[in-house]
């Protein structure tokens, strides 16, 4: 069976670290908008646009750049925040490593639906990790083991993708796992 998944990075996540402190206090005198409550959280939120993303940044150097929609925009959102932070003077020029944690995608079959009971005994019986108890949850949750990612996999043909690190790593990951389920014969035209 032909099919053709829409796959769609709905968040990218990564870290990047600075060799020295941040002073945030200076960050809250500089950008009035960020969001900063020490009582509450340790880090505060520094928001770009255009790329969109949120920043965490921490006093120790850290940061974490969430709701990204590419490796490439994470990348941008976090050299973006630290070019504004270098000219308002709180960060000396620097490159921060940065780090993918994880990429969420979400995958649509189109009019492909998944015999969802008919692929967990299939995993069952492969060896593979799944979970699925539909009076609590509607998804199957698969353990892929190379890509290292989870699935959620639904009957309506709908699927998430978490836990890559490469853009390339999802791809392959859908591409995988729908191999597997055609020949399994769990994929239904619907």
């Amino acid at each position: 069976m032909e099919i053709k998944p829409k796959v769609t990075i709905q968040n990218a996540v990564a870290s990047a670290r600075f060799e020295h402190r941040i002073e945030l206090k200076k960050i809250v005198k500089a950008f009035p908008e960020v969001e900063y409550r020490p009582e509450t959280f340790p880090g505060l939120v520094f928001r770009v646009n255009n790329p969109k993303a949120a920043i965490l940044i921490f006093e120790t150097g850290k940061m974490v750049c969430t709701g990204a929609k590419s490796v490439g925009d994470v990348r941008k959102a976090i050299h973006k925040a630290v070019g504004e932070l270098t000219e308002a003077g709180i960060i000396t020029a620097s490159r921060p490593r940065i780090e993918i944690q994880n990429i969420v995608a979400s995958v649509d079959l189109g009019n492909i639906a998944i015999d969802l009971d008919q692929t967990v005994h299939t995993a069952y019986r492969l060896g593979s990790k799944i979970i699925y108890e539909p009076d609590q949850f509607p998804g199957a949750i698969y353990r892929m083991q190379d890509p290292q990612v989870v699935f959620l996999i639904f009957a309506t043909g709908k699927l998430v993708c978490a836990g890559a690190r490469r853009e390339e790593d999802i791809h392959r990951a859908v591409e995988k796992l729908l191999a597997l389920l055609d020949e399994n014969d769990l994929l239904i035209n619907a």
